[in-house]
């Protein structure tokens, strides 16, 4: 009997912690029969088809042609369109574009604040289709509207729907809209869709200046169905760099907003596998869950009753949805924690049910635990690293068979758990066992109220595993089943993270799988613990490690499903008529060794004014290349004059027609008095590189510079023009790539740049020969 029970609880454990998993997420789409008042992914489908057809980067024909198609599909709405466009300098990342953002809005019954509905519809410059960013969103947004709108739903808010333009680029059409547009002041709310992956359930986070307790209550009383949101994400979030378009909201127009996204399946994030098949049905249906209810629920809200000074901790929980609680809760809380710990131990010792050698080997065993599976987290995938290096040409942090490893090491861990616990099965050994993780519990949650109180639910499982030392201590016989029961809370908040760390930070993250696997196992001693077949279950669990090994090592090459990321740029110095193959890859295959050769150079020898890749990466290898002498652009001096104490000068920079970008390069000691690029004040008068500008180019525009500096001051200008056709251009014959390889993503590949030098006292030089040239030829006549 107790073998059974003993059974019969393993698989109760597996099955919630299975059970933490199944309730984050819808489990299949809606199909086109649903009721058109409710979201259907298979209608959501249809548009994100067209939208994803193609490549759809700023500045392309058929980053037009989706612009066209979305103003068609809000006028089928019956909704009034309009195209913001302009010209924004970023001086943050000291670049130029003209976005053009499409703008709509449903009119209100009230005056109070309006909701603003927005996702971009830009694909990333390296070859993406866009399907789940943001395509995903923008047909989220689409077909839930519809359905709001089918269901006869008159709002008292005004809703505003804008699709931004150039968001890959610098976030460049919410800054436009947020600075620009009249109706952004207006703005009590934004819900935002976004995407950094093609699956996996999607996450809640909050862009707010202030606290998050009103818009938390706010988002619970609209009731998603499948609420994915912790304080803890929160809490990281605002300490990381990353940005989205809510992020320019938030610090341009103090606008508070909530954004989802979702992050499984990163290895497909700005690549050519950013396609409609690829994207997984139930994640957009978890899109869909989100907006409908929001959408009718904010609609007639007062949004200006969302400001908050207070912050609440909160946190996703099957069944119950969400749970939340002031921040002023979790001092309170951990005390009274602390003084129940305190208690039980001195109970726990005038009851005679603790030994305090077996919890001096408790403490032991534990962190030993912790350090083993720790160092077999870190240091374990440093060696896989070195045994199949091709994994660093994926710039993304999450790698193909990335799952496969995190199962490794989290059964891995497991099996030296059980191994490191096989001797301890005594009934009046699991009290004393169970003050070490308690321990270690408690002094986690000390240091999250010090630096990290987003995380402070970490004390929920607590308190229950306190309840389970007390029943451990009180009763003879303990029910295994009354302890499973008090181990739920632990195993549905923590078995998510133990995930998610890696898919959301990069592979290199299985260390902090690891370590959470012993906290989380810890936890559940009071049930592991009367195990008395821990060898068993151990070696078990090796075999299953080994088995996703195995796994994993069959799916580490690769493949026409896992494509090896590849760069390749043909590089025309038109100063020294010299050309080189360039290529960001640190192992060349075969595609590109057709023009690096087996014995590339490094790429530093040739190239050392340029940028670099989105992970700070130069280029790697160079090696010559056939002198074309390609046709660049046109560069015409308007003004060129000195004054006092300062040289005037401006010049345009005419790209050639399919020119996708142009940078510009000054070196970074040199300061302007003034600078204007395209008539926009640039404010970056100190630089921490020699780039001054880089200039995303649309509608053929050009480039115009005006400048003031100090006269004695020499200046020189160095031009790189970009066209992105390398495999199109007709001056090439580059072949495709083999099925297994696809465009490295992050970088410019797959260009051809021609770069030039100049002053404009050359520039002058030669208007004025061109004059003299032109009166000798008119005076023979």
């Amino acid at each position: 009997m107790k073998f059974f029970s003993a059974i019969l609880s393993a698989v109760i454990i597996v099955a919630l912690v299975y059970l933490s998993f199944f309730c984050l997420m819808p489990n299949n789409g809606s199909d086109a029969a649903t009721p058109s008042t409710e979201f259907s992914t298979e209608r959501a489908l249809v548009p994100l088809q067209t939208i994803s057809s193609a490549q759809h980067y700023i500045g392309t024909e058929a980053h037009e042609g989706v612009r066209q198609f979305l103003v068609s599909e809000f006028e089928k709405m019956g909704l009034e369109v309009e195209i913001q466009e302009d010209f924004v300098l970023n001086n943050k990342s000291r670049s130029l574009d003209k976005p053009k953002n499409i703008i709509a809005r449903i009119k209100g019954s009230g005056t109070g604040k309006s909701l603003l509905l927005l996702s971009h519809y830009d694909s990333a410059l390296t070859p993406s289709y866009g399907a789940s960013d943001a395509g995903s969103g923008i047909v989220t947004i689409l077909e839930s509207l519809r359905a709001y709108l089918a269901g006869g739903n008159k709002p008292i808010n005004d809703i505003i729907i804008l699709f931004t333009d150039a968001e890959e680029i610098g976030l460049d059409g919410a800054y436009l809209f947020v600075t620009e547009h009249r109706w952004a002041k207006n703005v009590g709310l934004a819900l935002n869709f976004e995407a950094r992956g093609s699956g996996g359930p999607s996450n809640m986070i909050l862009e707010t200046n202030g606290g998050n307790k009103n818009l938390i209550n706010a988002f619970i009383e609209a009731n998603p169905d499948f609420p994915v949101a912790s304080s803890l994400m929160y809490s990281v979030y605002k300490m990381l760099p990353n940005d989205t378009d809510s992020t320019v909201l938030r610090e341009e127009a103090d606008v508070d907003g909530f954004f989802f996204a979702f992050i499984d399946d990163h290895f497909d994030y700005h690549t050519a596998n950013d396609t409609v098949e690829n994207l997984d049905i139930n994640t957009l249906q978890h899109q869909g869950s989100y907006l409908l209810p929001l959408l009718k629920y904010f609609s007639n809200a007062d949004l200006s009753q969302l400001k908050s000074a207070e912050d609440d901790v909160y946190v996703n929980f099957p069944l119950v949805k969400m749970i939340s609680y002031p921040f002023s809760w979790i001092l309170p809380m951990l005390i009274i924690a602390i003084i129940i710990f305190l208690f039980l131990i001195f109970y726990g010792f005038f009851k005679r049910k603790l030994d305090l050698k077996i919890v001096g080997k408790g403490f032991a065993t534990f962190l030993g635990a912790l350090l083993l599976c720790g160092s077999l987290g870190f240091f374990g995938w440093k060696l896989l690293l070195n045994i199949y290096p091709h994994y660093n040409e994926i710039l993304h942090g999450f790698k193909y068979n990335g799952h496969s490893y995190v199962a490794f090491f989290v059964l891995f861990s497991i099996s030296i758990l059980f191994a490191l616990y096989k001797n301890y099965g005594r009934r009046d050994q699991i009290a004393s066992l169970l003050v070490a993780p308690v321990t270690f519990w408690l002094i986690i949650n000390a240091l999250v109220f010090w630096k990290l109180k987003g995380a402070a639910f970490f004390i929920i499982p607590v308190f229950f595993s306190l309840i389970a030392l007390f029943l451990l201590i009180r009763q003879e016989k303990p029910n295994l089943f009354v302890m499973v029961f008090l181990a739920i809370p632990a195993i549905f908040l923590f078995s998510p993270l133990i995930q998610f760390f890696p898919v959301g930070l990069g592979s290199s993250m299985v260390v902090i799988s690891s370590v959470f696997t012993v906290l989380l196992f810890g936890l559940l001693l009071p049930v592991f613990g009367f195990y008395k077949w821990k060898n068993t279950l151990a070696a078990l669990c090796f075999l299953s490690a080994v088995g996703f090994l195995i796994k994993a090592h069959i799916t580490s090459d690769f493949s026409e499903n896992r494509q090896k990321p590849n760069s390749l740029n043909y590089f025309e110095d038109k100063d020294s008529n010299q050309s080189y193959w360039l290529t960001y890859d640190g192992i060349l295959d075969s595609w590109t060794q057709n023009y690096l050769g087996e014995n590339p150079e490094d790429a530093t020898k040739f190239i050392k004014n340029f940028s670099t890749s989105k992970y700070n990466s130069g280029y790697t290898f160079a090696a010559p290349a056939p002198f074309k002498n390609l046709e660049h652009f046109e560069i015409i001096l308007e003004k060129d004059s000195v004054g006092t104490a300062n040289k005037y000068a401006a010049f345009t920079i005419f790209p050639k027609k399919n020119s996708n970008q142009i940078e510009l390069y000054v070196p970074k000691n040199i300061e302007f008095k003034n600078l204007e690029f395209n008539g926009k004040q640039a404010e970056f008068s100190k630089r921490e590189s020699n780039l001054l500008l880089r200039y995303y180019i649309s509608d053929s525009d050009s480039l115009h510079i005006n400048y003031s500096i100090s006269k004695d001051i020499p200046v020189a200008f160095t031009v790189f023009e970009s066209s992105f056709d390398l495999l199109k251009n007709r001056n090439f014959s580059i072949p495709k790539r083999p099925k297994s390889m696809m465009p490295k993503p992050f970088v410019v590949t797959d260009a051809v740049i021609a770069k030039r030098s100049f002053t404009p006292d050359t520039l002058q030089k030669k208007k004025r020969d061109s004059i003299f040239i032109l009166s000798e030829i008119l005076s023979t006549q």
